[in-house]
């Protein structure tokens, strides 16, 4: 699944960067490059897949989407989720699933309903006061035999703004944790990280309204060098990053509280945190009520990590980490942090480098 712009995208990220403002929202969303019929567009535009009678069949879907968390649904049919991010879960059995930007979830569809046309169906999954896409993408699932003057079925969808639904999913989704694929989580931690996700504005001139939005983590807007991370590390370049970006952020405050709109402001630089090889780390990514709540896709360069909590509002603490699962998290290497919340990851820093640990929307931050 994923979106279409009728312009160049390069040049509607441009746009907003030059007038201040969020780049405009998709003109469609696509399954397998493909809007469907609910769009004004011809049979051609519509991705079909044929199926037999009584066989099972494995879908891996990817949500290929810059900004939207996505559901999608198979009309008449259950899908049993067996597989996250190229990691084995427990299976289990739902009528639509919810996967955010740069995920992919696998799972098996069986082709034991009456022979007919069934659309599979995707759209947004938007739980903020945030202007979204929401257009729905439709394929068809269509049993051999079947002539296409036959009208599909739509799936039953949850609503755009069914919260409890994408958090019931999400907990649904536990590692396999066998003999053969453990699950090996740290449960000793050697370094705990606190990050809140926000957005500023910052002044801008030349902007519309003289502000830019900016987003940031720990309230550092990252700024993209000219001589790449890896390089400079490698070949002890000074002058391309500073490796200090804080572990928590400057100023603690109610992060989910009413929202806040002043003193928004924030720093700009290219600072990365320094991690000790083969050291375990955990690090609670937090949303922030900063002109507004909104979820966020995270992705780890370089690692998959275990999923180990997550929770509406401010994270405790002294509370929280009880309900910590440690035996059998998903295993992921992109999470969505929820609206209004937050989510706890573990790895361990085995894998020498310097990478990226970013939103899919916001280039956020990176870690060596």
């Amino acid at each position: 699944a994923g979106e279409w712009w009728n312009n160049d995208v390069e040049e509607v990220v441009k746009q907003g960067n030059k007038l201040g403002l969020p780049p405009n929202t998709s003109d469609a969303h696509t399954i397998n490059g493909k809007p469907g019929p609910l769009f004004p567009c011809s049979e051609k535009h519509t991705f079909a897949m044929e199926v037999e009678q009584g066989k099972t069949y494995l879908l891996r879907i990817i949500n290929a989407a810059l900004n939207d968390e996505l559901f999608f649904a198979v009309a008449g049919h259950n899908m049993t989720v067996v597989e996250i991010d190229a990691v084995y879960t427990k299976p289990f059995t739902t009528q639509a699933i919810l996967i955010a930007p740069g995920q992919t979830t696998n799972v098996l569809v069986q082709a034991n309903q009456a022979p007919g046309r069934y659309f599979m169906a995707a759209r947004p999954f938007m739980d903020a006061p945030l202007t979204v896409d929401n257009k729905t993408a439709t394929a068809i699932l269509q049993y051999k035999g079947i002539p296409n003057t036959i009208l599909p079925i739509l799936p039953k969808l949850p609503l755009p703004n069914d919260t409890a639904f994408g958090l019931s999913y999400n907990a649904k989704l536990r590692s396999l944790n066998s003999t053969l694929y453990p699950a090996n989580v740290p449960l000793k931690v050697d370094r705990r990280l606190f990050y809140t996700i926000g957005l500023g504005i910052n002044p801008c001139p030349t902007c519309l309204n003289g502000t830019r939005l900016s987003a940031s983590l720990n309230n550092i807007t990252f700024v993209m060098p000219h001589i790449g991370l890896l390089q400079a590390h490698y070949f002890n370049i000074r002058g391309v990053y500073t490796a200090d970006f804080p572990d928590r952020p400057p100023q603690p405050f109610n992060y989910t509280g009413a929202p806040l709109t002043a003193n928004l402001g924030t720093t700009s630089g290219t600072r990365l945190s320094k991690i000790a090889f083969n050291s375990t780390v955990e690090l609670v990514l937090q949303d922030t009520n900063l002109l507004t709540v909104e979820s966020h896709p995270f992705h780890l360069h370089g690692y998959n990590f275990f999923v180990v909590g997550t929770g509406i509002g401010n994270f405790d603490p002294a509370k929280d980490p009880a309900k910590f699962n440690l035996v059998d998290p998903p295993e992921r290497n992109t999470v969505g942090v929820p609206t209004g919340g937050w989510t706890a990851i573990r790895f361990r820093a085995d894998n020498p480098g310097v990478w990226f640990m970013h939103c899919h929307l916001e280039l956020h931050t990176g870690g060596v």
